[in-house]
């Protein structure tokens, strides 16, 4: 590094997030801009270590050390290169990475870490901004079609791959727009679409073709899909939501979050004026305290809803690294993201017993305080008597999170094998049970991160293009652990 002081003389600094009372009565993304010279001096801290962990932490292997120096320095267009060249899309991974690669940072063992995912984003906003990303159009044409199913980050980045190695690559995606849970998962607060909109433009000049609206499985049946393309890759993603089994559940006011984000989300596109069952002026309790359910949260205070509460039936993390998740491990520790100081009161240690209405509409829920406890190395959690209670609730959002893919129509048409835990069962070379059938991300994977997602669907590319041509100089990271194949 260009100051090999810089994480003595230097605290770790982020943008500053607008006010509350503003930001909740709008969609906008909440940070502030950065001024440029903060980011170089957050950069500076950097300390380009004989071992730099970070660079493991990340799944993608990004390059950290590299273009931290590079923006200390001043050298912004070399940043950006060194950046794309292990990850696709930075501004999304920017913007919705935990960052496990500053859980990574040896800086963190006693300080607070290099602040790796801001200067990321500031890396790839300035790149679009001076107009230094623009299409990379290969120089060869294989001939080959290559499908690809689902158009979330680990579909994205295997079809850009694969159209910059010069295959015919067109994705299919069964919603109206491209982008999956990118598009329809997330707030716009957290990430406005135009970011992933300037994104689809450059695949789209580079060549990749996106069709919309086609669920693969019921509108082209696995077997004109096999035939139609030499190889296809699988990215539907886990979509198959968790599901409370409890009394009640059928009262109205009950809704998976993956039903009420994407709607709130097609409010912000134009597709409808309204939220049809906006929280606006009711009680909400959001059950899960993952990022699901805090994007539950965060939209439910930009609807105005009269209170809050999420539910979260593990115990509060400390608020430190628990021993139990040393450096460099993703660390176990209380985590508040921009919703939650919004607003809304978090309750731990709790679950759901029975839902509670009249007249086939939701008015309460009632409760149980847990205790957790092992045995044989399975979790479970009992109640703790004396602790019921109950809360009043006019809508329900369950963010309990995802079990595994959709089987019905393409999976079952395909008749790929699944693994004991319900996702598509691959081989080292990401090749599924089907010859010239490829899984990446979480439909292989199992509920994820971005980060990984894109990560596989680079992966994968590399091993498409090697099955279809016998070599590839794609970069392909490690391949599945063993637990994530056949």
């Amino acid at each position: 590094m260009g100051d090999v002081h810089g994480f003595l003389k230097h605290g770790r600094e982020l943008p500053a997030r607008r006010a509350v009372p503003v930001r909740i009565k709008d969609w906008q993304e909440v940070y502030t801009d950065f001024n440029p010279k903060s980011v170089q001096t957050q950069a500076s801290r950097c300390m380009d270590c004989g071992i730099p962990f970070c660079n493991n932490g990340c799944p993608l292997g990004n390059l950290i050390p590299d273009w931290n120096d590079l923006v200390y320095r001043d050298h912004w267009r070399e940043a950006i290169e060194r950046l794309h060249a292990t990850n696709n899309f930075p501004e999304f991974t920017g913007r919705l990475c935990p960052a496990p690669c500053e859980a990574a940072c040896v800086l963190g063992i006693n300080e607070d870490p290099v602040t790796i995912k801001q200067v990321e984003v500031e890396i790839v906003d300035r790149a679009w901004a001076e107009g230094w990303i623009t299409p990379v159009l290969s120089k060869q044409h294989t001939g080959h079609k290559v499908a690809i199913v689902g158009s979330g980050p680990a579909g994205l980045a295997a079809a850009q791959q694969l159209t910059r190695a010069g295959h015919d690559v067109v994705v299919f995606e069964r919603t109206d727009r491209v982008g999956g849970l990118l598009r329809y998962g997330i707030p716009e607060f957290k990430m406005e679409k135009r970011h992933l909109d300037r994104r689809l433009a450059q695949m789209t000049a580079e060549g990749t073709v996106f069709q919309t609206g086609i669920n693969v499985g019921k509108d082209i049946t696995a077997s004109e899909l096999t035939k139609q393309f030499k190889a296809v890759v699988l990215a539907g993603g886990a979509t198959k939501w968790r599901d409370l089994a409890a009394p009640g559940r059928e009262l109205q006011g009950i809704h998976q979050a993956m039903e009420y984000l994407p709607l709130a989300n097609r409010v912000q596109e134009g597709d409808l004026i309204d939220h049809p069952f906006s929280a606006a002026g009711k009680h909400v309790i959001i059950i899960g305290g993952g990022d699901t359910g805090a994007d539950c949260l965060g939209t439910a205070h930009r609807h105005g809803a009269a209170s809050i509460h999420q539910f979260e039936i593990m115990a509060r993390p400390p608020d430190e690294r628990a021993d139990s998740t040393p450096w460099p491990t993703w660390p176990l520790m209380y985590r508040a993201s921009s919703a939650h100081e919004e607003g809304g009161t978090q309750v731990y240690a709790i679950n759901t017993v029975e839902f509670s209405g009249s007249n086939g509409k939701l008015e309460a829920l009632r409760t149980v305080d847990v205790e957790q406890s092992f045995s044989r190395g399975r979790m479970s959690f009992t109640p703790i008597e004396g602790t019921e209670r109950e809360f009043q609730a006019d809508l329900v959002l369950l963010a309990m999170g995802f079990v595994g893919p959709e089987t019905e129509g393409l999976l079952e048409g395909l008749g790929v094998e699944l693994t004991p835990q319900g996702t598509v069962a691959r081989d080292a070379g990401w090749m599924s049970s089907v010859a010239g059938v490829f899984v990446a991300g979480d439909m292989g994977r199992g509920q994820s991160l971005i980060v990984w997602a894109i990560a596989e669907g680079r992966a994968c590319a590399a091993a498409v293009d090697k099955y279809l041509t016998g070599d590839t100089l794609l970069p392909h990271p490690l391949p599945p652990t063993a637990q994530q194949l056949r």
